[in-house]
């Protein structure tokens, strides 16, 4: 049995659709700089897809002819729209992992990024400063 014309319509329509969006489009290709860093691109891909027809008669030669072949005049289409938005850079080196906004921040955005960073420096004063309170204890005298 044949295929119903909008099937094949869809079919191709998503094949189209899946070569132009791949795993490299939302997480591009890792760029490795002159410093050692790895820097990955990250994107939001958006993809809508619509088809639709019908099968239509006009008049009674169209009836005559339907007869014969059983299978009425088919009228379709599809459409598709994809939308790709950089999101921001991941930015990797030997000590830290970042991402990088390709959008301005707002300020609340910003403090919340800077937070686990503010967190560490903190917990490193912390410890200094506990470590200068402790006594320091002088190793004894020996005695001859």
């Amino acid at each position: 049995m044949d295929r119903h014309p909008i099937e094949n319509i869809m079919s191709t329509t998503m094949e189209n659709i899946r070569d132009m969006v791949d795993v490299n489009t939302v997480i591009g290709e890792a760029i490795v700089t002159q410093d050692g860093s790895t820097v990955v691109p990250i994107s939001r891909v958006s993809f809508g897809f619509v088809a639709g027809g019908g099968e239509y008669r006009c008049g009674e030669h169209d009836k005559a002819m339907d007869a014969a072949s059983e299978r009425m005049p088919f009228a379709g289409g599809t459409g598709a729209g994809v939308t790709i938005q950089p999101m921001g850079f991941l930015v990797s080196n030997q000590s830290t992992v970042r991402l990088l906004p390709a959008q301005p921040y707002a300020p609340a955005d910003r403090i919340i990024e800077l937070a686990p960073q503010l967190m560490c420096e903190l917990k490193k004063f912390l410890q200094a400063k506990n470590e200068d309170k402790q006594p320091k204890t002088t190793p004894p005298i020996p005695v001859e």
